[in-house]
């Protein structure tokens, strides 16, 4: 299967599950009638909605220098999803370690969803664009960092400390939007820095190893690391 069709499948997923989210909600108002059943499945469409947003999110860095990070956002979304299921289908007496594995890989899911998105600019070569992702991508990674150790510890972290705990993750979480907002934005109207482009004739042999070196990113991004290696 390849990137478009992953991207459509993606697509149609989020249509298809928040259209029978609307059917069941238009359904229950008409009827009247709201049981366990009905429950579970509007629950089961939601996440499966939250998924595909998530994953199409992933897919945007796929076939990019950073496409390792899509693929990894794509395996945490997939146990936030069956963890999500775990719990809705299942009848658990203990399912203690279940809502930790959805509240974790939960926000994992959505943090990388919003790093790969930021991610989308990091083959910009401009000095400030780059240092502003990494910063902002810093931000999102303490965010949720900050996210999961209370689920972790059951509370443990902060413990005592909560309130100056909760002071921190309002900071860095106001960093973290403010980043997400002025990216972009500087993106749009800072320039790259001046590049020359160069062509070479490459023999079969060099071809193929540069193919086998661009495994992970581009043949591009390859190459001048190749170059800036030997030079």
């Amino acid at each position: 299967m390849n990137l478009r069709t992953a991207r459509r499948i993606a697509i149609i997923a989020i249509i298809a599950s928040l259209s029978l989210t609307a059917l069941i909600g238009i359904l229950t108002l008409l009827s009247g009638e709201f049981g366990e059943a009905q429950g579970k499945v509007l629950l089961t469409t939601l996440l499966l909605a939250g998924f595909s947003i998530t994953v199409l999110c992933h897919l945007a860095v796929v076939g990019r220098a950073l496409q390792a990070v899509g693929f990894v956002g794509v395996a945490v979304s997939a146990v936030a999803l069956t963890a999500g299921l775990i719990l809705i289908w299942s009848d658990f007496t203990d399912s203690e370690g279940v809502w930790k594995t959805f509240g974790v890989f939960g926000v994992l899911a959505v943090s990388f969803s919003h790093a790969n998105l930021l991610l989308l600019l990091g083959q910009r070569r401009n000095s400030v664009v780059r240092l502003l992702l990494y910063l902002t991508v810093a931000f999102v990674a303490l965010v949720a960092l900050l996210i999961c150790l209370p689920i972790i510890t059951n509370g443990e972290i902060p413990g005592d400390a909560g309130d100056n705990y909760w002071r921190f993750f309002g900071v860095v979480a106001i960093l973290d939007v403010l980043g997400s907002i002025v990216l972009p934005v500087t993106g749009r109207f800072l320039r790259d820095e001046r590049r020359i482009r160069l062509e070479l004739e490459l023999t079969e042999e060099l071809d193929a190893r540069l193919t086998a070196a661009a495994v992970g990113t581009t043949r591009e991004a390859a190459a001048i690391a190749a170059l800036e290696k030997a030079l």
